[in-house]
């Protein structure tokens, strides 16, 4: 469920009309809806209660500081990938104490912001990062607590760009050396092992990867605790998906995949560790855009937006599927038609969709897309010198600019002119 309802004929997030927001910052943008980020938030906390438990927020899902402020209130944790997530976790307000700091190729330096900055853990990723990190941690005189992240070998059965658990994946140890790794760090100056990491990927749809995962990792966890190793936390990741095509069955429910962590590590007496990010953010989004033309082909019609492949790469990108409705509710009767929908960006692979039905439009028309608050703005670029889009928050009847729209100026002022020139 998300809170952008059409309201009297015009689509709303909350209680804010998207074309009012049109009117104010221009398009193309993106708008968050508040409602939407706690709602989905509360829902991962009714699904692992009682367990001991903490929700970092993946970051890398959606990162703007109004957004992770928002959550971090609620007491979630951040999970980062790297040091500037990091200091803008912090600096939105979200304690050391709640951020783990996962990814596979931690730099020293990062490490040792990390540590003096304050950390709940390390999610460490191969041998290579442990020795660095036993390395930095020791010249502080500090001690870093790790979990290690294993490699199940679990095949996710999602993208196979954002499958992250099977043996071929650059992530994590293969859980068959977990035993050594963990010998290995127990010795080292420097490093608290405090449990195990795993995850698996993104975009899951089915609760059986994410079952079979989790009973590795709970056999692992006797086995451990049998080697002497103290395993009191289990970071599992994130990775449940959303619905992005409203006419397909939805995924499994946050108290679905609850119930999975419960049958398999609740027994353990471990405080868990969750990372949802897309499943909080996702639905939280939505990308707002303008028809320029309306171009009609020898075979088909195309509507060319003033959004491109820069501002939502991922239909380009994964051949990734997002609902686009009209931001006018068209009238009961009308019949819709097939458009090819593009950008201006000069490439071919700017494509949001081929063939979608839409009602009759026209240049100057309001067009939404849905479920774009995960891997939208974070992964927007200035292709084609085209400036970051701006983002705005919603609050009930409220809303508000959270990233301004850059200005060429701005823009072209960031470069440097060689002297010689």
């Amino acid at each position: 469920m998300d809170h952008f309802l059409y309201r009297d004929g015009a689509l709303h997030a909350e209680d804010v009309a998207i074309a009012e927001i049109a009117a104010s910052v221009g398009t193309p943008f993106y708008v968050y809806s508040t409602a939407t980020l706690e709602r989905h938030y509360r829902l991962f906390e009714e699904a692992l209660s009682p367990l001991p438990h903490l929700i970092c927020f993946a970051m890398k899902s959606c990162g703007n500081l109004s957004v992770v402020k928002t959550l971090g209130a609620l007491g979630a944790g951040v999970d980062v990938v790297s040091i500037g997530e990091y200091l803008k976790a912090k600096a939105a307000g979200v304690p050391g104490e709640r951020i783990v700091f996962s990814g596979v190729g931690k730099t020293r330096e990062e490490m040792r912001v990390a540590l003096d900055g304050g950390i709940r853990q390390f999610n460490v990723e191969s041998e290579p990062e442990l020795f660095a990190l036993s390395e930095v941690a020791s010249s502080m005189g500090l001690s870093a607590p790790i979990t290690i992240r294993v490699n199940p070998d679990v095949d996710a059965k999602t993208h196979e760009k954002i499958a992250t658990g099977k043996k071929e994946n650059k992530f994590g140890i293969p859980i068959s050396r977990a035993r050594a790794v963990y010998a290995e760090a127990a010795k080292l100056n420097g490093i608290d092992v405090v449990g195990i990491d795993v995850h698996i990927g993104s975009q899951l749809v089915d609760l059986v990867p994410f079952e079979e995962a989790y009973l590795k990792v709970a056999d692992l966890t006797r086995q451990l605790r049998a080697d002497g190793h103290d395993i009191r936390r289990l970071d599992l990741g994130g990775g449940l998906g959303i619905p992005y095509e409203r006419s397909n069955a939805a995924p499994p429910l946050p108290l679905d995949y609850g119930a999975v962590i419960k049958r398999t590590v609740g027994d353990l007496g471990c405080e868990v560790e969750i990372e949802p990010g897309r499943l909080i953010s996702g639905n939280a989004g939505l990308m707002v855009s303008r028809v320029i033309y309306v171009k009609s082909g020898e075979e088909r019609d195309f509507l060319i937006l003033d959004a491109a492949m820069n501002d939502l790469i991922r239909p380009s990108m994964y051949g990734a599927h997002h609902d686009i409705v009209p931001v006018i509710e068209p009238a009961p009767a009308t019949l819709p038609q097939p458009y090819d929908i593009v950008g201006p960006v000069c490439e071919t692979g700017d494509t949001f969709a081929k063939q979608r039905a839409l009602p009759p439009m026209q240049a100057g028309d309001l067009v939404a897309f849905r479920s774009a608050g995960a891997y939208g703005a974070v992964m927007a670029s200035e292709y084609n010198m085209r400036p970051l889009i701006p983002e705005v928050m919603v609050n009930q009847d409220q809303f508000a600019v959270i990233r301004a729209r850059p200005t060429y100026d701005e823009m072209i002022n960031r470069d440097s002119m060689a002297p010689w020139l």
